[in-house]
Order: structure tokens, then sequence, then C-alpha cells
């Protein structure tokens, strides 16, 4: 019998009905969160929804809504070293990373955890570093499981401001492996409870980016600060694993990368190139929307569905 985990619940973000999460097992038996949602009626098949870094199940909880709503039972985890799932430092605000195979095999654990569960077809959905590990555990053997995947802002590139990729990836690795991957990149480690809207890069919807402060609030467990160097060290290896000549040849299924116009975060070069190189790939800019395309405002999230609803149908 699982065991149950808490479920954050706030005013401005209500646990969907039909919902319940739980801990499971990861790579090392580490305590990992998932939750699953279940539609009303015969369900049409499952969605796994994958948030991107800092990311939480509750965040997600409109989105959950919206797809239980379109008939998909979802199941959506907090990855490891964010959310109420384990994380790989003592300092619960850094955000680490140890490379991208305890990801992976994370990934299959809550496939495995939860496929009884899970009615066919699957669509993979994932947002920033969840679509590039969405994306990976697809070219690892994952994607015979599903029937399509829609990625939204996926990580296959980070910008890296003034400081050249070839420069940030030596540095990066040069901390890894002289024992200090686990300090922050920058000497501010950033400010998790600022709520400040004004120049924020993720969102131009002033609600939806307000809410995530109040589940944080609500449960301070929930947030993290900036990322550590171990966490970039592990953001460039998984990415140059996807743009390795012929990584992605084995996902034939159908992939649908939607850009964010006005990305600050992640390189849009990079997804497209990413995606030619899928079989059944489709690129499409989502024009004026920043990072966070599901946190957007209505009429850039429509376009997002608009890509979801088509590859839906197709998925059956």
């Amino acid at each position: 019998m699982a065991e149950q985990a808490p479920l954050v619940a706030v005013a401005s973000a209500p646990i969907p009905p039909g919902g319940e999460a739980e801990w499971y097992a990861g790579a090392g038996g580490v305590r990992l969160r998932a939750a699953l949602f279940a539609p009303k009626g015969e369900p049409r098949g499952s969605v796994v929804l994958s948030p991107g870094r800092t990311e939480v199940i509750e965040k997600y909880f409109e989105v959950v809504a919206e797809l239980t709503g379109r008939g998909f039972v979802v199941l959506v985890h907090d990855w490891r070293g964010q959310g109420l799932s384990h994380r790989e430092l003592p300092d619960r605000l850094r955000g680490h990373a140890r490379g991208y195979k305890p990801f992976l095999r994370d990934y299959a654990a809550l496939l495995a955890a939860f496929e009884a569960r899970l009615p066919k077809p699957w669509i993979a959905v994932g947002h920033s570093m969840g679509g590039c590990l969405t994306l990976l555990a697809l070219a690892k053997g994952q994607a015979p499981r599903f029937a399509g995947a829609v990625l939204s802002a996926p990580m296959f590139g980070v910008r890296t401001g003034n400081t050249a990729p070839p420069v940030a990836k030596a540095m990066a690795l040069f901390q890894r492996l002289t024992g200090r991957g686990g300090r922050y990149v920058r000497d501010d480690p950033g400010k998790p409870f600022d709520r400040t809207f004004e120049g924020n890069v993720l969102t131009h919807d002033p609600a939806r980016f307000s809410r995530q402060y109040d589940q944080i609030e609500a449960c301070r467990d929930l947030a993290l600060g900036a990322p550590t160097w171990g966490w970039l060290d592990f953001a460039f290896r998984a990415t140059d694993e996807l743009a390795r000549p012929g990584a992605l040849a084995s996902v034939t299924i159908p992939v649908t990368v939607c850009s964010a116009g006005e990305d600050a975060l992640v390189d849009n070069v990079a997804q497209q190139a990413v995606t030619e190189a899928l079989p059944n790939g489709r690129f499409v800019v989502v024009r004026g929307a920043a990072h966070e395309i599901l946190m957007e405002t209505d009429d850039l999230r429509a376009q997002f569905w608009t890509e979801f609803d088509a590859l839906a149908a197709k998925a059956g």
C-alpha cells in the first residue's frame, strides 16, 4: 500500500478534485513525491506531467484541471532536489543535481509505480528542465510507451549571459571535479520568497505569478533557491546528450516543441535544432510569451493548448 503524501492547498490554487499524492522510491531508494488525478467518466488516456526547475506539483493544479477536463488521467511529480521530494544537499534552498542519470532512473521508477493506473495512450508533457529530461527519457528507451509528447520551452540549451557557453561549461566541470559543485553559481543565491512581479522573466500574468508564492508561503519546504555549479554541470551534460548526432533517432513518436518567443532563460536556437533532429518533431513559436508558457496570460496559453489538443487527437 502506497504511503500518502501531502498536497498544499491555498485559496488561489485549490487541489483539483479526484487527486491524491503519494511517496514512491526513486533511484537509490530516495523518497519522491507524485500525485495522480482522475477525470470524471471514462478516461481517454493519461498525461505524465513533468515540471521545470524550482517547480512543484501544486504550481500545476490549474494545468491538471485543464487536462482532467479533457478526459485525461494526470500524473505529476516533484523531481529529486525540489518540491517535497528528496533534496540533494542539507541546505534545501540550494538547487543541486548530480548528473542526469539519477533523474532518468527516477522517471523510470515513477512510470513503474503508477503504470497500472495510467490508461493508454500516454502523452508526455514537460516544461523547461522537465522538457529536457522528458525527451532524454524518451531517447533512452521510454519512447515506445508513449503516443506523443508536448514540451513547453524545453531546456535544450542554457543561456549563460555574458559568459560564453564553452567557458561556462568548463567552469561548471572544474567546480564539480574539484569538489565545489555544491556551491551557488552566483554570489547572490536568489530570493525564493521575493514575489516582486516587475522585471520577472517568467510570465506576463501577475495572478499566476503570485499564486506560486502563495503556495510557498503556505509551505516553505516547497521553496528552492538558485542553482549550484553541480546543477549547471548537469544541465550542460543533459543538453549535450540531446545534441549528440543520432541521439534522438529512436524517438519516432510525434513531439511538439512550444518555444517561448521572449524566453530569457533557455536557448530557442537549440530548441529548433533539437526539434529538427527528431524524426517526427514540430516546432512552434508562442510569440510574446516569456519562459513559463503554461503560466502566461490566457491568450498565450491558448496557443499551447491548441498544439496539445492537435497532438492528443492524433494519439487517439
